[in-house]
């Protein structure tokens, strides 16, 4: 069976996880399981790759990561080799560690980013068999449990200086009391409501994400060839435009500055219009959109853009205005479906 391919691109986010060769330990003792995370935190650093979250279990790992330069396979490599061979040399051992390659799927961030996480973060819950009269007790186990990167979400006191924890409470208020508490929450809920692995949903294909993330993924994709160790080949997708760039374009065409444009509270077509483009030219968020636009919540992005793309099919006048911006923004001529 052909493996899938790797979808790279500057800010994507992926789960990445791997496993013992033969199911065997990866982690003998906590000695290892520092290495690892040293190791870790210099492959993060070199890459520039955020590490958004993380659990070691005794024959495997979960990552959920974002990658801002679009470099998933090299900064993999660097890091599992490094580990590896910190790891044989420890236990006088040679060979793989690993079984096979590691799995990596592409998340749709503005869908099941925090859907993903709560699943990495539940890993040692469901690895000891917690049950729904237990669950009280497995929160406490998981918020004492060190090798995983929940109790820096909960507390500042045990954060770790390699994890990116604002992506992720971004989408719940920001890196702030009100934000964790709702994370710990949210995260908590899973053990009472016996959630279905969010994973499943890239069996086949790789991509964890609601249809228009496929298809927008689908749209802009080509592929490279890249190095034998790679194959098959890499699917790249390019961004025609860095998000501060493509605004200051958008704002010269329609006669207006970015900060009044952008101005908190300000609702108005071109600011929708704007919040649309930046998600079709950018590889970015809807959380990430909202900050742009003045520190907006990124469901009012969302909403926004709904209404926009509302008024593109029900009235022709705004379409062809749309299609008119489109085309003197789209340098590279690709196209981009409405």
């Amino acid at each position: 069976m052909a493996r899938p391919l790797r979808i790279l691109y500057p800010g994507a986010c992926y789960h990445i996880t791997c496993r013992g060769n033969e199911k065997k330990k990866i982690f003998r003792d906590p000695r290892d399981r520092e290495i690892f995370l040293k190791k870790l935190a210099l492959s993060t650093e070199i890459y520039g790759v955020s590490l958004l979250a993380y659990v070691c279990m005794p024959n495997h790992f979960h990552l959920l990561v974002k990658t801002p330069r679009g470099n998933l396979p090299e900064f993999m490599r660097h890091f599992n080799v490094s580990y590896t061979g910190a790891f044989n040399h420890r236990h006088k051992r040679v060979g793989h560690l690993y079984q096979g390659r590691y799995k990596a799927f592409l998340i749709d961030a503005d869908s099941y980013l925090l859907e993903v996480s709560r699943y990495v973060h539940l890993n040692p819950a469901r690895a000891a068999g917690a049950g729904t009269e237990a669950a009280f007790d497995a929160w406490r186990d998981l918020l004492r449990y060190q090798w995983s990167s929940l109790p820096g979400y909960c507390s500042v006191a045990r954060r770790k200086g390699f994890i990116d924890y604002r992506v992720l409470l971004n989408y719940l208020g920001g890196d702030n009391a009100g934000g964790r508490r709702a994370y710990c929450r949210f995260v908590a809920r899973g053990l009472d409501e016996g959630l279905a692995n969010p994973l499943a949903l890239a069996r086949g294909h790789g991509v964890v994400g609601e249809e228009e993330f496929i298809n927008r993924i689908k749209s802009r994709g080509f592929d490279r060839g890249v190095s034998p160790r790679e194959q098959p080949a890499v699917r790249i997708l390019h961004s025609e435009y860095e998000p501060g760039e493509l605004i200051e374009r958008y704002c010269r065409m329609i006669g207006t500055s970015r900060t009044e444009l952008c101005r908190r509270g300000r609702r108005t077509v071109e600011r929708s219009m704007l919040m649309e483009l930046l998600y079709r030219f950018c590889p970015i968020t809807q959380a990430e959109i909202g900050e742009l636009m003045g520190g907006i919540d990124y469901s009012a992005v969302s909403v926004s853009r709904k209404r926009f793309r509302r008024q593109l099919e029900e009235d022709s006048s705004r379409r062809r205005e749309f299609e008119e911006k489109l085309a003197k923004l789209n340098k590279v001529k690709s196209r981009v479906k409405i």
